[in-house]
């Protein structure tokens, strides 16, 4: 046990570590420690335990972050105890965990206009344009190819499948159209293969089931519409149509597609769509709700109303929360599962302006990211809502869109036409040796 007499003056509290981190652990036996430590001297304290400890050395450049009751440490720990409703009575249990580095900025790519989506997926990027076009990119930031088709600007983009030779993705535009993309990766070459109609006015959203075998659109005619994400499906009642001038370079000839399936409830424009489940979807909108529909029965299961227009929803991958973006300048965090599904776990005022982008972190259950007019990028830790853990410097415009392709990579795009990378470099992650190895 490593010795506390430089933590032991004064009034003290009784305290025992746990973590979820096996790699880190040590052992759970309470000892006392004064009233007024904070997160530096919990650090100089576990870093003692550890030395006596571990068997190696991993946890030497390591820096920890602390919660009590699911709430981190950001004051001494006497008021925090307090806050939380605990009695400094009993003993306290306090996880620690790697705490999570500042991302920094890795690159900056950028467009002719303002960039309005983007999806990360493997190695490869794809954006959004004002510009009517859609972009592919490398992680590492290199431009592949610059795809035109839409008539209008393009809002959203989302990736289907990869692998070796094939990849296939969806876009949705102002123009009224979702089109479904073929790109073959060895002679770099990219085809319209489906054009979809069926909505009244522009699109703003598209999203791809998890089977990669449907994906959904949402747009300004307040129509929620399911589509088949197959790239030749022999069922089609399609009509072979030749692409404008515009779009030869990409699209020969394509073939119209129409909905399998048309949802009605938004009274205005649907602005984020999500798949939850292979048989769920989550919408927000303009009309102040949120919408999580039963795709095989064809209604709404639940309904969330809010105050003020709601610009993006998402959904955690690991707990089924939501967050939302909306006019009031507040995100707020949702538990579905809650009686109606209304109640609101946490809310994180922060932003000055309009939140316009809202995306978890695919390995990180309590974090996420978001952006907002006021030029900012924010990234959160559930566990404290009071503060943002850090600020992505470098847009100087509004941000309009995120995404978060691992625990590594951050990306934003905005008004300014940049497509803004962060890079992070969390010690559990793989090396960047053999990152940059697997990387095209």
């Amino acid at each position: 046990m490593a010795s506390t007499s430089t933590y032991s003056s004064g009034t003290q509290i009784q305290i025992r570590f746990v973590t979820k981190q096996e790699k880190y652990s040590v052992p759970d036996t309470p000892f006392a420690v004064p009233c007024s430590i904070a997160s530096d001297e919990l650090n100089a304290l576990l870093k003692e335990l550890l030395n006596e400890t571990s068997i190696d050395d991993s946890h030497k450049s390591v820096l920890f972050d602390f919660a009590i009751s699911n709430v981190l440490l950001r004051q001494p720990l006497d008021k925090h105890v307090s806050e939380v409703g605990l009695s400094t009575e009993n003993v306290i249990d306090i996880e620690y965990f790697e705490k999570f580095p500042s991302p920094e900025p890795e690159d900056c790519l950028m467009h002719d206009d303002w960039v309005s989506s983007v999806h990360v997926k493997g190695n490869w990027i794809l954006s959004g344009c004002y510009d009517n076009n859609v972009y592919l990119w490398t992680k590492k930031g290199k431009h592949i190819l610059t795809i035109p088709g839409h008539t209008g600007a393009v809002k959203s983009v989302a990736w289907v499948s990869q692998n070796d030779t094939i990849a296939s993705f969806v876009s949705a535009s102002h123009d009224q159209t979702a089109m479904l993309w073929e790109w073959n990766t060895g002679s770099n070459s990219v085809d319209c293969i489906h054009v979809c109609r069926g909505h009244e006015r522009g699109l703003e959203s598209i999203a791809v089931d998890q089977n990669a075998e449907r994906f959904a659109t949402g747009g300004w005619d307040s129509l929620l519409k399911v589509w088949s994400a197959s790239l030749h499906r022999t069922d089609d009642n399609s009509l072979e149509e030749s692409s404008n001038k515009k779009s030869k370079k990409t699209c020969s000839k394509s073939q119209t597609r129409t909905p399998l399936l048309t949802l009605k409830g938004h009274k205005e424009a649907i602005s984020s769509v999500q798949w939850k489940t292979s048989s769920q979807l989550v919408t927000s909108s303009w009309d102040h709700t949120l919408k999580i529909w039963d795709v095989e029965y064809g209604s709404v299961a639940t309904e969330i109303s809010g105050n003020k227009t709601f610009f993006d929803c998402h959904c955690g991958p690991k707990t089924g929360y939501l967050i939302t973006a909306s006019a009031d300048r507040t995100i707020r965090l949702y538990d579905p599962k809650s009686a109606d599904g209304t109640l609101i776990k946490s809310s994180f005022l922060s932003h000055s302006e309009w939140v316009q982008t809202v995306r978890w972190s695919s390995s990180e259950e309590n974090l996420f990211i978001s952006g907002a007019y006021d030029k900012h990028v924010k990234l959160w830790d559930t566990r404290n809502c009071k503060v943002a853990l850090y600020e992505l410097l470098g847009h100087d415009e509004k941000v309009f869109c995120s995404d978060w392709s691992d625990a590594k990579y951050i990306v934003s795009g905005g008004a300014d036409n940049t497509l803004r990378m962060y890079r992070t470099n969390k010690i559990s992650q793989i090396s960047d040796k053999k990152y940059d190895n697997d990387m095209v």
